[in-house]
């Protein structure tokens, strides 16, 4: 809990707080008065002072006088969290830049400086689940691997395909990064997040001029390898490079900490930018957690020989029905929510399954049998539908599916119904080119893989052929083929823009 941001939203009835501390001052001064002027020896007062029953303890001036500081505390509306709805609470765009220079292969963090890096943009996608995670590879040139996309799996799978022979240039180009950075992230969310991990330090005039011209966009730098010994990072390089960037400088050290510090700064940042943008922000009003003790309070006040009882019976009444109550699925839920509501209550909780399970709506369901991982589940819900947004999912759905022809037929549906979509536009263009890369892999091998998959080109529900193929002669090659077509994709998509020819 930060309560850094502590502060009241209506500081006005703190005035009422200030009154009760007076008149509980008066009360007791008066009470005390009164004995005084009695006549009375103070000495024999307390023996000649009558107490009634319920006169002892707390007098009904005090817990009144406490009743109303608390219920003023309360009035005021204590807050220190901002109120935003949960699908807001992790949506910083962030894109991910990995140095991949020949130094990246240096053992001294384990397995190797790039193989940590590659862990650490799995394990950040997976930490920001709903958030979109762009990823970067520069040396001596700077390439786009892929725009900022929620679909964590894909991201990992052209992590994965990561190495030090993917450019040919050699250097770090930190300045072509940022500026790449910032061109991708213009089309998200103002307020986005470069994370630099690297090795080393390029001359940082060109850095402070791109990070200067980039507005609103962050710039976080994280060290990866060990300062100090030989062939370690250069430490006073790095800083250099985050002063001329502006940037907070950190290093991997394969923690939990690493991703916490990353998200943080992400986040914070976005709100920044766009609490800027929209002015002043919102906070959750925090004072209805004092009701409980009010309540409390209240019941005190039932004491034989008290005459507030019928107030704090009141009191008690109003705080008892005004309380929140959590629903519960269940039984009860069923009579008062329908099932689609009860899937959309378990989806926005991230229970994927239940939620597949309460949907009624195709759609819906579909949405949540994928986010869930149960790609037939979706693949069945989706196919109900003839939306532009069910053929994008369908699409989706039979990439995780490997049947990529039928993927690019839902695509080509999407765009036809919804033209120029940027979504599909992207998540085609990938579909595309992976599949021209594992065809260059495959008419490279010297044989043919037995039983061969072969996507239905008509791609009509998906349905794939089977064709007998000879024998190869190993299935670990076929295998290993279409697990490097990622990189072989990468490698020569960079080759042709640093070339200059299309991408």
């Amino acid at each position: 809990m930060d309560l850094s941001d502590f502060h009241f939203l209506r500081p006005w009835f703190l005035l009422g707080a200030a009154l009760a501390i007076a008149l509980w001052a008066a009360g007791r001064a008066q009470r005390g008065a009164i004995g005084r002027d009695s006549g009375i020896a103070p000495q024999l007062l307390p023996y000649l002072t009558l107490h009634t029953a319920g006169s002892r303890g707390p007098r009904p001036l005090d817990l009144m006088a406490l009743l109303l500081a608390l219920g003023s505390v309360a009035a005021a509306g204590p807050a220190w969290q901002r109120d935003e709805p949960d699908f807001l609470d992790n949506v910083a765009p962030l894109v991910v830049a990995v140095d991949l220079s020949r130094t990246m292969d240096a053992t001294d963090v384990p397995p190797s400086r790039l193989e940590a890096a590659k862990q650490t943009v799995r394990d950040l996608a997976a930490r920001r689940a709903g958030a979109k995670t762009g990823l970067i590879a520069y040396a001596g040139s700077s390439h786009l691997v892929l725009p900022p996309t929620d679909d964590h799996d894909l991201l990992d799978l052209f992590a994965q395909a990561l190495s030090t022979d993917l450019i040919d240039r050699d250097g770090r180009d930190a300045a072509g990064a940022i500026d790449l950075a910032a061109q991708v992230l213009a089309a998200e969310r103002a307020g986005g997040t470069l994370l630099l991990m690297t090795d080393g330090a390029p001359a940082p005039d060109k850095v402070r001029e791109r990070a200067q011209a980039a507005r609103d966009l962050q710039i976080l730098i994280l060290a990866v390898g060990k300062g100090g010994a030989p062939g370690g990072v250069d430490v006073p390089a790095l800083r250099e490079l985050a002063r001329a960037a502006g940037a907070p400088l950190g290093s991997l050290t394969a923690s939990p900490d690493d991703l916490d510090w990353i998200a943080l700064h992400a986040q914070q940042h976005f709100e920044s930018v766009q609490d800027a943008a929209a002015g002043s922000p919102h906070w959750k009003d925090a004072g209805y957690w004092l009701c409980w003790p009010l309540a409390l309070l209240a019941l005190l006040a039932l004491r034989r020989g008290w005459r507030v009882a019928w107030q704090a019976c009141l009191v008690a009444g109003v705080f008892a029905f005004s309380a929140p109550h959590e629903a519960n699925a269940g039984g009860l839920a069923d009579a008062f929510f329908t099932p689609d509501q009860q899937g959309r209550l378990a989806f926005d909780r991230g229970d994927f399954g239940a939620a597949a399970d309460h949907f009624q709506d195709p759609y819906w369901k579909g949405r949540a049998a994928y986010a869930a991982g149960d790609y037939p589940a979706a693949l069945t819900a989706f196919s109900q539908q003839t939306s532009p947004e069910a053929y994008f999912y369908i699409g989706n759905t039979q990439v995780r599916l490997h049947r990529y022809d039928a993927a690019l037929s839902a695509y080509d549906r999407a765009l036809a119904l919804k033209p120029g979509w940027e979504p599909a536009v992207v998540n085609r263009g990938i579909v595309t080119r992976l599949l021209a890369a594992m065809s260059q892999e495959q008419q490279g091998d010297q044989g043919e893989p037995p039983d061969r998959t072969v996507a239905d080109k008509t791609a009509q529900a998906g349905q794939l052929a089977k064709v007998q193929t000879p024998q190869a002669a190993s299935e670990d090659i076929w295998l290993r083929n279409l697990s490097l077509s990622p990189a072989r994709f990468l490698r020569g998509k960079f080759a042709a823009q640093d070339a200059g020819g299309p991408p």
